[in-house]
């Protein structure tokens, strides 16, 4: 877990934005308007980041329980949990954004770093 980066200039709507950061696509619109604000930047690229990996991950499963038949409509029982469990990370992961703090994921916080 790091800290706001220093030095970075705050925005005076910064946490509408880092909200907005992990709302999927509406993380586009801090990326374009706080070019200014680093924090929000990260967030925002943070946001795109986790929403490109969900997408991805949901076309692995539809794709994996496809071809599984019944066994499929059985395993498709546990999807709720599994988006229940992406609403709690983004939730975590704004809330950590508006303390001024930032939730690091493993993997995915070092691909969003790169931008």
């Amino acid at each position: 877990m790091a800290d706001a980066t220093p030095g970075s200039a705050p925005s005076s709507n910064r946490n509408v934005m880092i909200v907005l950061s992990y709302l999927w696509l509406l993380a586009l619109v801090p990326l374009l308007t706080e070019k200014d604000d680093k924090e929000v930047q990260w967030h925002a690229k943070h946001g795109l980041v986790l929403m490109v990996a969900e997408l991805f991950l949901w076309i692995v499963i539809s794709i994996v329980i496809g071809p599984l038949g019944i066994f499929g409509c059985l395993a498709a029982l546990f999807t709720p949990l599994l988006t229940l469990g992406q609403l709690v990370l983004h939730l975590m992961a704004a809330i950590k954004g508006i303390n001024g703090q930032r939730l690091i994921i493993p993997g995915l916080s070092e691909f969003a770093d790169k931008f």
